[in-house]
């Protein structure tokens, strides 16, 4: 059976993985820290981690594409994109009102990932401005510190899933600043994972370095890409971490890397005198209600 790293039971990763395998038997194995996600799999003692890299409202997320980047070397072998449903968790009872209501005004602390809470700042402002806002690793971990701690006036931003997990209750239903709040994430891995449905693409990741001092280096790269008619959904650009004011490209290409185009393309790039480096070439999955 295969096994599977990700954050703590009831996070936004543990619905979306659920949601991207449909039952097919697995072993997951939870971690509060993401860098613990990462280094499972390095390590061999899971098979595949669940690792969210991009999100509608606050775009990527750096930490972990460092981590894909810098700290690692494992492929990415399937890509998803699944809703950030969050919610406002609570003991419903430490904020009654008279009338039966929840009184938001009573939170004294909101514990959430800082990715989760972001996505929330309107409803924090407009009902609990006065509430302190503590982050934490996950947001399933934020919903075990309220559940543990009763009587406190806390809360937590976090998934329907954690709720149920943590025997709370939810104190305010998709409290998300936008409706369409949708995280993109990745499954790393050695060798490919079978999904049972078919894919809506097929995607190919790849990091380029261009060399020091070239004028017109990213024009030359992305003309590559441009007179072949392939197309790019992604190019981000991220410190290199050797020196102040180098950095790498990460492009996603809509096409396999063992395609015709694809594949002189990127030979086409490093005789500019650029490094290439395939972080992964997998099925893309769109979400389906």
């Amino acid at each position: 059976m295969k096994r599977i790293a990700l954050l703590p039971s009831g996070s936004v990763s543990h619905e979306a993985i659920l949601y991207l395998l449909k039952g097919e038997p697995v072993e997951f194995v939870h971690h509060k820290l993401i860098s613990d996600v990462f280094m499972s799999t390095v390590e061999g003692k899971s098979d595949y981690s669940v690792i969210p890299i991009e999100n509608t409202i606050e775009g990527s997320v750096s930490l972990h594409m460092d981590w894909l980047v810098n700290e690692i070397d494992v492929p990415m072998q399937v890509e998803w994109v699944y809703p950030s449903i969050q919610n406002l968790i609570g003991d419903a009872s430490e904020f009654q009102a008279e009338d039966g209501s929840v009184d938001f005004s009573r939170i004294m602390k909101v514990y959430s990932h800082p990715v989760a809470t972001a996505q929330c700042r309107q409803f924090l402002s407009k009902y609990a401005p006065g509430a302190e806002l503590e982050p934490v690793g996950s947001t399933s971990e934020g919903v075990k510190i309220v559940k543990e701690n009763p009587g406190k006036g806390w809360a937590a931003i976090g998934t329907t899933l954690g709720s149920s997990k943590h025997e709370l209750d939810i104190l305010a239903e998709k409290i998300t600043d936008h409706d369409n709040n949708y995280t993109r994430f990745v499954l790393i891995g050695n060798s490919p994972i079978e999904v049972t449905r078919s894919p809506e693409m097929v995607k190919t990741s790849i990091l380029v370095t261009l060399p020091e001092d070239v004028p017109g280096a990213l024009h030359q790269v992305l003309s590559t890409f441009a007179w072949r008619r392939l197309n790019l959904s992604r190019i981000e650009s991220r410190p290199t971490k050797k020196k102040l004011g180098n950095y790498y490209f990460y492009i996603d290409v809509l096409d396999s890397a063992d395609s015709v185009l694809l594949t002189a393309a990127m030979g086409e790039i490093e005789a500019l005198g650029c490094q290439v480096r395939i972080l992964g070439s997998y099925p893309c999955f769109a979400y389906e209600k």
